[in-house]
């Protein structure tokens, strides 16, 4: 397979890679990713913000936010909240700035520039499995939610009778088409790769686990094509 698709196997994520490959797919990545999955991460996130408002978080951090796409679902059903969206890529932020944010910021999700519970919620939409540490990554929006909650919504690898044809998805269909739309197949080749590796079910749950988040739950989405983790941050 392509570089992309090497460096997602290689353990942890490169990050001055992720940032090159999103910045020259963020004008398309919206479209791009509601064509590839038919439209159904849109309803996807609609109901991780359904989730949230039944928190009534008075402070929420959408952190790898990209251009947006959660971060706009957020603002919608929870109008009264202070919502802060970051990421680590400027050119995606500036594409969420025009898209309807209130409040972005360029920051890296490993190192954010807040204080400890200083958000009632931190919400993260297909962005974790591109950090360089996945637990860092946790502990990091844990520690920013103390008395709070942590949400991920995340690819996963669905099992039994849809396992293989999902993995020849990723492996020979997704790359092409969204090469196509983008003129960029790498940064897909990179995206699909991220997803083999990246844990889910409960391996997930063991991971939020270790980061110090408590009850846990895992939700499988669309047959286990996606899934979202939901993880306490308890006060210290």
């Amino acid at each position: 397979m392509g570089e992309g698709r090497e460096r997602a196997q290689s353990g942890g994520q490169d990050a001055g890679f992720v940032r090159e490959a999103f910045a020259k797919i963020a004008d398309r990545y919206v479209v791009t990713n509601h064509v590839l999955s038919a439209g159904t991460d849109i309803l996807w996130r609609r109901k991780v913000a359904r989730m949230v408002k039944a928190w009534e978080p008075k402070r929420i951090l959408d952190v790898a936010t990209g251009t947006g796409d959660l971060a706009l679902e957020m603002q919608k059903v929870c109008p009264k909240a202070e919502l802060v969206a970051t990421d680590f890529c400027a050119e995606m932020l500036a594409h969420a700035s025009r898209r309807g944010i209130k409040e972005t910021k360029v920051a890296d999700a490993l190192k954010l520039p807040y204080e400890d519970g200083s958000f009632d919620a931190v919400t993260v939409a297909f962005g974790l499995r591109n950090m360089a540490d996945w637990e860092g990554g946790l502990r990091e929006m844990a520690r920013v939610c103390q008395g709070g909650h942590v949400l991920v919504l995340d690819f996963s690898l669905p099992k039994g009778v849809l396992g293989k044809p999902y993995g020849f998805y990723l492996d020979k269909v997704l790359p092409k088409i969204a090469g196509a739309l983008t003129g960029q197949a790498q940064a897909f080749e990179y995206l699909a790769g991220t997803i083999e590796k990246f844990p889910s079910g409960e391996a997930m749950v063991e991971l939020f686990e270790k980061s110090g988040l408590e009850q846990v739950t895992a939700q499988p989405l669309s047959g286990g094509i996606a899934s979202v983790y939901t993880g306490f941050s308890p006060p210290v």
